[in-house]
This record gives structure tokens, C-alpha cells and sequence, in this order.
């Protein structure tokens, strides 16, 4: 779960990390008229998204006039696809040096990793590439509540080089790292980062960014943060989410975009979604499209999302997944398993059949659906699907699923993967 940059700064201070005074998170022009502000300050759009400063959202004002006009400015854009609807406003901090402070886990070993670099204020990945030698990294395998005392200070010392300025600002830059380590550890983080990591004119480092991602699988410990931050419940904030995943949650499913938002389509390649019967199909799905993809068709397929519809979905939810997918653009065959559980293969089938005679009725993007249903409800989905195949042939033309488990998954996929090349050619024809 990320927070917002006032709360990662909240989390910080907690543990006497300093961080810019914090006038306030404003929503519209005029609640800047109830700050105590003392001039001038930064104002800051809040949205999780990384390139704020390159995007225009992070500037200075001199006076309220002049914060007024860059507010009203900033809560009209919109960052990478999300729209900015709150501004940081803090106190502007004199610098005299930037550097990079973070700490994260190696998912290969889950021991933690802290990583300095004295090029602060920059896209770090950008640094790891270009100059590799710019940035220390050390692993903690003992996962140390605190982080060793040697081993601050070998970061003070590879920072301040960098930096240069006066020898006592290692001892500030020990205690920084030390204290951003601490956050990490005490409040369950899997990522905890300063960038950048301002020193002032005066030798203080102040952490001027913030991010901190929490363990979901640990919220049940945080509840003392959650108060803190006036947070209820544990959340996925709609910035982290693209416009399908977003339309998803409001429909009541779990959907996951395996590509970019604005992804360009490879004319070379097959594009397929995915509508799995539950998380672990859905996963399975996912691996054996590309595994047949690549044996079969020359490395073609592409899975385009994981989806879980939930238990016992309802024959809207059903429709609305199918839906989405047509709606996909990149899209070009939807591959479908039903393995009727908790939910009844009668609704998926006629949540699907749904979608399709409502998108002939309305003339809307069409696309082949191949895939298998076996379980609960399935001599009634059975004998729906042979009525309404019947009753209207046009708009379930391409609708091709076979009923029971005489074949396996891998084979249904295949010969999916078969009809979408096969339907794509005709349409490019």
C-alpha cells in the first residue's frame, strides 16, 4: 500500500527523520487562506506517479497571489493519466547538496537492501545504468532491526565524498540513514526512499521527498499508523490504478493490466484476454498462453491482463467483464474458463451471452471468445448455450465454448490462439 508524500513525511518524522515544514494539503485555491503560510512555499501535486517535477507539478510561489494562480493551475493537470486533485504545500528549504537514500528488499533473498548515491534529486534507475559506481549498495541478510552502526557510517562517509562540504555533515548523514532504515523496519515498509535528500546551507540534511510503500501482508500490525495518518482502512489509491482497472473495481472485480495503459499494438503479435474461473486459473492462464504461444505460434501470444471475477458473481458482473475486454483496443481474442465452484456456470454463460447480443444490438466492437466450462450449473448452462446459439446464430458466431472437461486447458487454448489469428486476418483482409 503507497502513501501519499505528507504521510511518508509523517511516517518519517516519527522517527526524527527532518522533513520541510508541512503547511497543509489544500484541495482548491482557497483553502491556501487558512494556512499559517510564511513565504515563500513549495506546492506539490499528490499523485503516486514518479516525474511530478519534469511534468510541471512541483513549483514555488513568492506570495499568496501567486500560490493562488499556480494552485489553480496545478489542480487542472493531469500527470501520466491521473488528474492532480490535492497540492502539498511546505516550507522551501535552502540547498547546498541533493543525494539518494532508500531502502527496499532483494525479492530474490528477502534480505534488505539499503542503497545511497550522492546524485540526488534524479531518476535513480537512470544513475544504476549510466553509473553504476555512483551508487552503494549493501545487503542486511540478518534483516537487523537497526541498521549497524559500521555500516551507517560507511554510508556517511561514500555520501559525503560525493558531496563534499564540511566533515561534519557525516555525522548528520549517519543519522539519516540509520533513521530512514529505522521507518523501514518499524512500520513494515517494502520500500522506504528519500529523493532527494537535501542538505542545506546550513549542513542539515531534510529528507525534501518521500515514498513509502507498506507490506500488505502486514497492515494487521499498523494500526497505530493508520490512526496517525487518519487512513480507516487499507487502500489501492485509485493513482496507481489504469483507466480498466479502475472501471473493474467500480464494477466489483479484480482486473490487472499486464501491459502498459497506452501500449502500442505490434501488428506481429497476438493479443489475448483473459476472463479465468478464479485467481489461480487466472495466473495459470497467464503462463499457458505464453507457453503455448511460444511451442505453437512462433512466440505470437501476448496475455494482456489477470482478472478474478469473485465468488458468485452476478450475470452483471459477468457481462461487464467481457465488456471490458472488447472494449480493449489491443485486444484480439478473449480466451474464457468457467470451473463452476462457488459460481454457477448458468450465470457465466448467460452473463456472456449478454455482452455479445448487446454489443450486435448496438453495432459495438466484437471479438471471438474460445474457452471451457465444467462444474456447478452445468447441464443448465449446457442447454441455454444450445438455445440461445439457435436463437441468435449472428451475435454468438464467434463464440465457441465447449462444455465439460474432454479437453484439456492447454488444448482449448491453442485452438483459441488458432481462431483469433484466423479472425484477425479476416478483419485486415
Amino acid at each position: 500500500m503507497r502513501l501519499y508524500e505528507y504521510e511518508a513525511k509523517k511516517v518519517f518524522e516519527t522517527v526524527g527523520l527532518r522533513v520541510p515544514r508541512q503547511y497543509g494539503v489544500i484541495h482548491s485555491p482557497a483553502d491556501l487562506d487558512a494556512l499559517a503560510l510564511e513565504f515563500p512555499v513549495m506546492l506539490k501535486a499528490m499523485v503516486m506517479i514518479g516525474g511530478r517535477g519534469k511534468a510541471g507539478g512541483i513549483k514555488k510561489a513568492k506570495d499568496l497571489a501567486e500560490a493562488k494562480a499556480i494552485a489553480e493551475k496545478l489542480l487542472k493537470l493531469v500527470i501520466k493519466g491521473y488528474p492532480v486533485e490535492a497540492l502539498l504545500v511546505e516550507e522551501v528549504v535552502s540547498e547546498a547538496g541533493a543525494c539518494y537514500l532508500g531502502v527496499t528488499t532483494n525479492p530474490a533473498t528477502f534480505s534488505v537492501i539499503v542503497m545511497a548515491s550522492a546524485e540526488g534529486g534524479v531518476d535513480i534507475e537512470r544513475v544504476a545504468l549510466e553509473k553504476p559506481e555512483a551508487i552503494l549498495k549493501r545487503e542486511i541478510p540478518a534483516n537487523d532491526a537497526t541498521l549497524p552502526a559500521a555500516t551507517a557510517r560507511e554510508f556517511a562517509s561514500f555520501l559525503h565524498a560525493g558531496l563534499g562540504g564540511d566533515q561534519s555533515l557525516e555525522a548528520g548523514l549517519q543519522e539519516a540513514v540509520a533513521k530512514l532504515y529505522q521507518a523501514f523496519q518499524q512500520y513494515d515498509c517494502k520500500v522506504a526512499e528519500v529523493n532527494p535528500l537535501i542538505v542545506t546551507t546550513d549542513g542539515t540534511p531534510i529528507a525534501a521527498d518521500a515514498k513509502v510503500v507498506l507490506d500488505d501482508n502486514a497492515l494487521y500490525r499498523q494500526g497505530a499508523l493508520f490512526e496517525l495518518l487518519g487512513i480507516k482502512e487499507s487502500r489501492h489509491d485509485v493513482s496507481e490504478l489504469t483507466r480498466d482497472e479502475q472501471r473493474a473495481r467500480d464494477a466489483g472485480f479484480l482486473f490487472v493490466d499486464l501491459l502498459p495503459q497506452d501500449a502500442v499494438k505490434d501488428p506481429e503479435k497476438l493479443y489475448v484476454g483473459l476472463v479465468p474461473g478464479g485467481a489461480g486459473y487466472g495466473i495459470f492462464s497467464i503462463d499457458e498462453v505464453v507457453n503455448v504461444g511460444n511451442r505453437y505460434f512462433d512466440g505470437q501470444a501476448v496475455p494482456v491482463n489477470f482478472m478474478d471475477s469473485g465468488g458468485g458473481p452476478t450475470l452483471a458482473r459477468v457481462a461487464e467483464m467481457f465488456h471490458l475486454l472488447m472494449d480493449k483496443e489491443i485486444v484480439d481474442v478473449i480466451v474464457t474458463s468457467r470451473f463452476g465452484g462457488i459460481s454457477s456456470c448458468a450465470v457465466f454463460i448467460r452473463g456472456l451471452i449478454q455482452c455479445l447480443r448487446d454489443r450486435h444490438e448496438r453495432g459495438l466492437r466484437m471479438l471471438p471468445v474460445h474457452g471451457r466450462m465444467v462444474g456447478t450449473d452445468l447441464p443448465g448452462a449446457r442447454e441455454y448455450l444450445t438455445r440461445a446459439k439457435a436463437e441468435t446464430p449472428e451475435s454468438l458466431k464467434d463464440l465457441e465454448i465447449i462444455v465439460g472437461n474432454q479437453k484439456i486447458m492447454a488444448d482449448v487454448i491453442r485452438e483459441g490462439l488458432a481462431k483469433g489469428l484466423e479472425f484477425r486476418a479476416k478483419q485486415t483482409a
